[in-house]
């Protein structure tokens, strides 16, 4: 019998009906002769409201206590499901990640999945046991208990799902799937019947709903996922190789003919709250970029889209983005390395967002990019900055037009179609 990996957010498991709710499909499916090991998210919003009430005790928490605090969530969801189930007959147990042998690194907050020690888990499964696992946590070298950062249950649900060689993983949360567009942004978003990893892990690194470290390792283990609403019962989006669906019909983990999405362009997406940097006039010599990254890897800033332009006189300029949120502790890092990096001055800015328009096709294909341009430039939305992927063009522009830029270029590529 092949087991399906099923991971719940937190909108999901976000009451104690949704919950019952749940028990009771995976009783039914069951019965239907499936094998089902569930992972799930803290209930709601209750891990912003622990972060919350941290910030309240202090305003630079210890992380070692704050990993402990957050994983709380997963911890309480996680046995009030395993509850459910027992309390309808079906035999449950819940497990911790450190009880599922989730090892990670050290690195609290965000840490990574060194390795799944999963005879626990196999162990439990051969007792007959559904097992209800917390996501977005596990335990380091020195047993003490990490979080996964932001997606964390979703990498949790596929790390398990590679583990235990699954035949699907399905992410369910509050849509019905992978869309063009934010359904919330553009009414006429067309919900996608399929897309390959590639376009998937570019639409999550630019705002989609799963996290790309959980698309990544999809991917790398080949492990099909379908992403897909806990309030109904459609098919949702199917995420893996295109060779791999007729495989799933026959096994009857699918049930609908899926055909490939055929527009080069398979969506638009839109991510604000971005700030821009820019070092002048620093030193173009090797080692010089090292200089300035490296700081900022050690201060944990993500930095997202890096430009440079050609060199003048063995000076260059040197622009990237990171979060808004990490905008001061980035001032404050570069502004330590200035004798290092030996930038003339920084300019800066906030309140910037991406658009990006992502599709396999678009390498293949002339003119895409023109034609988003010229989107833009006829709503008169200014241009920032651009960079490209084989797949991906992405334009920074202000916070304010993200919106109508969104709807516009899905317009213009007929996404609705």
């Amino acid at each position: 019998m092949d087991l399906i990996i099923r991971k719940y957010g937190g909108t999901s498991v976000g009451s104690i009906e949704k919950i019952k709710k749940i028990a009771q499909k995976t009783k039914d499916d069951i019965n239907n002769n499936k094998k089902i090991l569930i992972v799930v998210s803290a209930m709601g919003n209750s891990t912003d409201e622990l972060l919350e009430k941290a910030n309240q005790i202090s305003k630079s928490p210890n992380q070692r206590e704050l990993d402990l605090l957050m994983s709380s969530g997963e911890i309480i969801s996680s046995t009030l499901l395993s509850m459910a189930l027992q309390e309808i007959g079906v035999q449950s147990k819940s497990l911790t990640g450190f009880q599922a042998g989730i090892d990670t690194n050290t690195i609290y907050g965000q840490a990574e999945i060194q390795s799944i020690n999963n005879d626990r888990i196999i162990n439990e499964i051969k007792k007959g046991n559904t097992l209800v696992i917390a996501g977005f946590q596990g335990f380091n070298e020195n047993l003490e208990i990490t979080t996964l950062g932001r997606g964390g249950s979703d990498t949790t649900a596929v790390a398990i799902a590679a583990s235990l060689k699954a035949s699907v993983c399905e992410i369910y949360t509050d849509v019905k799937g992978i869309y063009t567009a934010d359904p919330r942004i553009v009414k006429n978003a067309k919900k996608l019947d399929f897309l390959a990893y590639e376009d998937m892990l570019e639409l999550a690194n630019f705002g989609a709903k799963m996290h790309p470290r959980s698309i990544e390792l999809g991917m790398y283990y080949k492990i099909p996922l379908i992403i897909k609403s806990s309030n109904d019962q459609e098919d949702g989006t199917l995420v893996c190789n295109s060779k791999d669906i007729k495989n799933l019909i026959n096994k009857g983990i699918i049930m609908n003919n899926i055909t490939e999405n055929r527009n080069r362009v398979s969506g638009v997406t839109s991510e604000g709250n971005i700030s821009k940097i820019t070092l002048k006039n620093i030193p173009d010599k090797p080692g010089i970029a090292a200089k300035v990254f490296e700081p900022l890897s050690v201060s944990g800033i993500n930095v997202d889209v890096i430009v440079q332009n050609i060199s003048n006189k063995n000076k260059t300029d040197l622009t990237f983005t990171i979060d808004d949120k990490d905008f001061d502790k980035t001032i404050k890092t570069l502004e330590k390395e200035s004798l290092k990096i030996k930038y003339e001055s920084i300019m800066s800015g906030k309140d910037y967002g991406k658009i990006s328009i992502i599709g396999s096709g678009i390498q293949n294909a002339p003119g895409y990019a023109a034609k988003f341009f010229d989107t833009l430039s006829k709503i008169n939305v200014n241009i920032e900055m651009i960079t490209t992927s084989d797949i991906r063009i992405t334009c920074l522009i202000k916070n304010d037009d993200l919106d109508k830029a969104l709807i516009k270029v899905h317009e213009v590529f007929e996404l609705d179609k």
